[in-house]
């Protein structure tokens, strides 16, 4: 007789879900996701407005003609350690029409990826600050615990998806996600470029 099938056995996937509903990870990103929409919000509406009378996405690539190489690498460098606002999409193009466009594409997967550490340092700084401390010590200390727990998370999200991955090391570092754990979940950011880089060079 062929033994019953174990109703216990579970997916790998369900036991993954399983333990983010029991922590409450589904829960928390949702109240994060509450809580950050009025903001969110105001950003489309502002940049909606801003590009309706100038032509950002214009002017960022006119940007890319009129500077030396190592101009646009060093604003890519600066945009990227601070907040990561401008598409990344952009650079991506800009260096597929460079003489060596792998080579300037790999320049800024570096630079994006070490903008993003620099980020996590930035956001250490700012729990040092003593109001700061105090209050995510006082009124944010449940978040926290939770934030740590799925850090890392956070990171590969900001390092694959189509999200300021600045944001993302900032946030890591403010809830002192161990930067050992930055730096492999970091990593991800190059296969972004890779896959960036093979789909917008055989476009243009």
């Amino acid at each position: 007789m062929k033994p019953k099938p174990n109703k216990t056995n579970k997916s790998r996937l369900q036991l993954l879900h399983q333990y983010y509903n029991y922590t409450g990870f589904y829960k928390f990103v949702w109240n994060a996701i509450i809580k950050a929409l009025p903001y969110i919000v105001i950003a489309v509406v502002l940049i909606y407005t801003v590009n309706h009378f100038f032509d950002i996405n214009a002017a960022l690539i006119r940007f890319t003609e009129i500077l030396p190489a190592y101009g646009v690498l060093s604003f890519f460098f600066v945009s990227e350690t601070l907040l990561g606002l401008i598409p990344p999409e952009i650079f991506i193009a800009w260096a597929g029409k460079m003489y060596a466009p792998w080579l300037y594409l790999t320049l800024l997967a570096i630079l994006s990826y070490s903008g993003g550490l620099l980020s996590y340092w930035m956001g250490r700084s700012i729990t040092k600050m003593p109001s700061v401390h105090n209050y995510l010590e006082t009124k944010m200390e449940k978040q926290l615990k939770n934030s740590k727990k799925w850090g890392g998370f956070l990171i590969m999200v900001g390092a694959v998806l189509p999200l300021p991955f600045s944001i993302a090391c900032i946030a890591a570092g403010i809830i002192e996600f161990p930067f050992r754990n930055v730096m492999v979940y970091g990593s991800l950011r190059f296969v972004r470029f890779l896959i960036y880089g093979l789909i917008i060079f055989n476009v243009l």
